[in-house]
C-alpha cells in the first residue's frame, strides 16, 4: 500500500454476531409442523428468510446414521456433506443451531448461510434436496421447494391437504395422450411417492403391451414443465379400465 492511500475496510460479515442460536421464526415453524399444526409449506416459507448452518468435515470423513434411514453420503471438494435418503437422492443437511449440530456429528464445522444460499449449495453440488436437522426431528425440503427457495420465488406445493392441486391433475392430463390401450389417467397423492399417476388400462393387454403403454407415459410426463418443475417424486400404478 503506497503513503497517503486509505486503509481499505474489510466488510463486516453479516453473521458476525451470530451465537449460533435458531432463527426464531424458523424454530417455530418446525415446531408447529411437527406437532401437525402447520404444513411443510409454512416451514419453507421460514427457510426463506432464515440463517441456517451447514456443516463442513474433513475430506474423507464419513459416518453412517441409522436415524430415519439416514447415513453419509459423501463430501464435496468444498468439505459439505451430502446424506443419503432412503430412496437414494443426496440431500445437503442444514442445522437451525449449533448444538443441533454438535449432536448429529461434533466435528462439523458450522457455516452459517441465508436458507437461499443454503438451497442454491444443494444446487450447485448436484443434490436434490435439504434436511432440515437430520438425526433429530428430521425435515425434508423436497427438490421444487428448493428450487423456489434458491430463486426466490414462493413454492407452490403440488399436494395440499392430501390431493393433488388442479394445475398439476391437469398437466399430467394434458401430457399424457390416452388411446384404445389407455382408457384414462389421473394424478392422486401417493404413498410410496408425492404422486400416484393412476392409468386405467384396457383389458386383455399383453405384457409386451403394457410395457410400451408405460414407457410412453413416462416420456410424456418427462416433457411435461409443469411435472418436471412441482413434482418431486411420482409412481406409476395400473388399473384395469371397466
Amino acid at each position: 500500500m503506497s503513503d497517503g492511500e486509505p486503509a481499505k475496510e474489510i466488510p463486516e460479515s453479516i453473521f458476525a454476531d451470530d451465537d449460533g442460536s435458531a432463527d426464531a421464526h424458523l424454530a417455530q415453524a418446525l415446531i408447529r409442523h411437527s406437532h401437525g399444526k402447520a404444513p411443510l409449506a409454512d416451514v419453507v416459507d421460514a427457510l426463506a428468510y432464515a440463517r441456517v448452518l451447514i456443516p463442513v468435515l474433513a475430506s474423507g470423513e464419513r459416518r453412517v446414521m441409522g436415524a430415519h434411514g439416514v447415513e453419509k453420503d459423501e463430501i464435496a471438494s468444498t468439505g459439505v456433506v451430502a446424506v443419503q435418503m432412503p430412496d437414494g437422492r443426496a440431500a445437503l443437511p442444514v442445522f437451525t443451531d449449533v448444538d443441533a449440530m454438535k449432536a448429529w456429528n461434533d466435528k462439523a464445522r458450522p457455516i452459517p448461510a441465508e436458507g437461499p444460499r443454503a438451497a442454491l449449495a444443494a444446487v450447485a453440488e448436484g443434490w436434490s434436496s435439504l434436511v432440515i436437522n437430520p438425526g433429530m426431528e428430521t425435515i425434508l425440503v423436497p427438490r421444487p421447494a428448493v428450487w423456489a427457495i434458491g430463486q426466490g420465488e414462493a413454492w407452490r406445493p403440488a399436494v395440499v391437504d392430501g390431493t393433488v392441486v388442479d394445475e398439476v391433475r391437469e398437466a399430467v392430463a394434458n401430457a399424457v395422450t390416452t388411446d384404445s390401450a389407455l382408457k384414462a389417467v389421473e394424478a392422486v397423492a401417493g404413498a410410496g411417492a408425492e404422486i400416484s399417476i393412476v392409468l386405467s388400462i384396457a383389458p386383455g393387454l399383453t405384457q409386451p403391451e403394457l410395457d410400451s403403454v408405460v414407457e410412453r407415459v413416462q416420456r410424456e410426463l418427462a416433457h411435461s414443465d409443469v411435472v418436471a418443475q412441482r413434482v418431486d417424486t411420482l409412481e406409476l400404478k395400473l388399473t384395469t379400465a371397466s
